[in-house]
């Protein structure tokens, strides 16, 4: 959050630990919810409040795929990274329940255009994770050109 709000970009976090949210708080919206046993927070009436960007590291929960594509507007960005299966071989996490499984970040935002997307070993310090950019289309004209401030 601390770097997109220095760059100028309105942020909101997400987290249920008190002193996450309390750290977050000086660089934007923060927001204080244990997301797997209740309601996603950021909801416009029925329907997620969409955003520009939407960014998750290091955290699984399956049941959120669907309302974070929900959740970026029309042209809007998705980056998420998290553990993979391999991960119990270097370290925790070691459940499988908070492991991806083989291209599943691909699978579950099939809905969305990809960008990019890798799955692996990375080292220092040794993780298996995966990762993906993915923008989402306009749905009301078919291909939607990446805006220009997330061209590489």
């Amino acid at each position: 959050m601390r770097w997109l709000a220095e760059h100028g970009h309105p942020v909101t976090g997400i987290d249920r630990s008190p002193d996450a949210v309390a750290a977050a708080a000086a660089f934007g919206q923060t927001v204080l919810t244990d997301i797997e046993n209740s309601t996603w927070p950021l909801m416009n009436g029925l329907v997620a409040c969409q955003f520009d960007a939407v960014i998750v590291t290091n955290y699984l929960w399956r049941p959120l795929f669907p309302v974070l594509a929900q959740s970026l507007a029309p042209g809007g960005l998705l980056i998420y990274e998290t553990f993979a299966q391999g991960n119990e071989s270097v370290g925790k996490p070691s459940n499988p329940d908070f492991l991806l499984r083989p291209s599943e970040l691909l699978h579950a935002f099939q809905s969305l255009r990809i960008l990019a997307f890798e799955e692996g070993f990375l080292a220092h310090p040794d993780r298996f994770v995966q990762r993906i950019v993915a923008v989402q289309e306009n749905r009301a004209f078919g291909l939607h050109p990446i805006p220009p401030r997330y061209r590489l």
